[in-house]
């Protein structure tokens, strides 16, 4: 653990103080309704600092041990490609902007509420495939793995439609616009990203 804070000092604290704040969150449930978003008052004025503290906290044990898995693979290795304070602001940023059109689509839904630090997670994922688009994920239920670029676009156009058409209780609309901000944000931070991105998809030998 004393290599992951000297390398990558940002993530590993995101990582440890998520973990620790969901965790506690799970046995008060005074944290959960001060910390999870809930649009309809974030719209009104109220509670702004939720589009951060929303991230802090999740649902179960399975939402939590999900996003910090993911989070896990890609965050330590983002922040020695991108460095620290442009991994903190991807993360934060991302985490915020995220929410917003949350915050639009549910404003007068008094009964919405969203946590879970999906947006950022998927910011993080999909700065990291900029950098790496023929990394191979393996992705359950496929049973084998593809490269990273084939999953960003599979999850997109997955994310928009569940968007739209799934009461499934989960936040897609977090997932897609995290993803998307992701991308911008690293193209602002690094515009040579792009270059990156099509000589390495240039020069892969094949997709499977």
């Amino acid at each position: 653990m004393q290599d992951y804070l000297q390398l990558t000092p940002v993530a590993s604290i995101i990582f440890i103080f998520t973990i620790v704040t969901s965790i506690y969150a799970f046995y008060n449930a005074d944290t959960y309704g001060k910390f999870m978003l809930h649009p309809y008052s974030v719209a009104k004025g109220k509670n702004i600092y939720q589009l951060i503290t929303s991230g802090m906290v999740h649902k179960d044990w399975s939402h939590l041990i999900f996003n910090m898995l993911s989070y896990f693979f890609f965050a330590f290795q983002l922040e020695q490609i991108i460095g620290h304070w442009q991994f903190a602001l991807l993360y934060i940023v991302s985490l915020i902007l995220s929410d917003l059109p949350t915050v639009i689509k549910h404003k007068d839904d008094f009964w919405y509420n969203s946590l879970g630090a999906s947006g950022a997670v998927c910011a993080i994922l999909f700065s990291y495939i900029l950098f790496s688009p023929l990394d191979k994920l393996i992705i359950f239920p496929i049973p084998f793995p593809i490269p990273a670029v084939v999953f960003g676009v599979l999850y997109l156009i997955y994310s928009s439609y569940a968007a739209r058409k799934s009461n499934d209780g989960i936040n897609h609309d977090a997932h897609f616009y995290g993803a998307v901000t992701g991308i911008l944000i690293t193209f602002i931070l690094y515009p040579q990203v792009i270059q990156i991105f099509l000589s390495k998809l240039s020069g892969g030998y094949s997709f499977f």
